[in-house]
């Protein structure tokens, strides 16, 4: 099926794991103990033993990690390091990444900026293919009086045939925010201008080399023990075959 975004992370190999990604503004090793640690306050009570594996290679060897991809509960969480002040993230979900609730809450816990990045080509026909989706989510800190620590969210999303824009937030100096008034809905916020808006916060999420600095290694949150939920397994070519990808 034709690809209707050029420059997407591996050429969208990795979709749909890297279909959406999370980031937070802090280094790979310190995120993902932050991260195990949050995780044991939850998991321990239910002897779920959460261990902390570094994990070398190039960006697809550490992707591979997460394989087997699974339904029901997460049990593999995956922190890559970049050419940045940002650590990326992504999970093993056979559906893809879910990136807005851990995102959030980390930013919250460490008081720190966490993002959620989406990007989906749009290539159904009839019953076949993805809807499109463009999102860029800003989190930060928490903020006295206010339920949400979202500080920015921007999204141009069809919506099961049809095109929605939304956002929330003060716009950032940088945003193109004329484009908001695109007579054509997908246009109001595309994927070259999702990927201006990263290279302005500091970050180039669709290239290779912008993950795994020489010398560098991820770092793997695995769980193992007693789930709750009844767990299937996936290769990715079985993920991808049963999104049409």
């Amino acid at each position: 099926m034709k690809q209707e975004m050029k420059g997407l992370l591996l050429e969208d190999r990795w979709a749909p794991v890297t279909s959406e990604m999370g980031f937070l503004e802090l280094g790979a090793e310190q995120a993902a103990q932050a991260y195990a640690t949050w995780a044991r306050e939850v998991m321990t009570p239910r002897g779920i033993t959460v261990e902390v594996l570094p994990v070398t290679g190039t960006l697809e060897q550490v992707l591979s990690s997460l394989l087997p991809l699974t339904s029901g509960e997460r049990r593999r969480h995956l922190f890559i390091p970049t050419h940045s002040a940002w650590t990326a993230y992504v999970a093993d979900q056979w559906t893809g990444t879910d990136a807005a609730s851990p995102m959030s809450a980390m930013a919250r816990r460490l008081s720190i900026r966490g993002l959620r990045v989406v990007a989906v080509p749009h290539t159904l026909r009839g019953n076949q293919g993805r809807y499109g989706a463009v999102m860029l989510e800003v989190y930060g800190p928490e903020q006295p009086g206010k339920i949400s620590n979202t500080v920015r969210a921007l999204g141009a999303s069809n919506d099961g045939g049809r095109w929605v824009f939304d956002q929330s937030g003060e716009p950032f100096p940088f945003e193109q925010v004329e484009q908001y008034q695109a007579r054509r809905v997908r246009d109001r916020f595309t994927f070259e201008m999702l990927k201006d808006y990263l290279r302005h916060l500091g970050l180039a999420p669709f290239e290779e080399d912008f993950y795994m600095p020489p010398g560098s290694c991820a770092w793997l949150i695995q769980k193992t023990g007693p789930f709750g939920t009844i767990l299937q397994e996936y290769t990715l070519e079985e993920a991808r075959a049963a999104r049409v990808l």
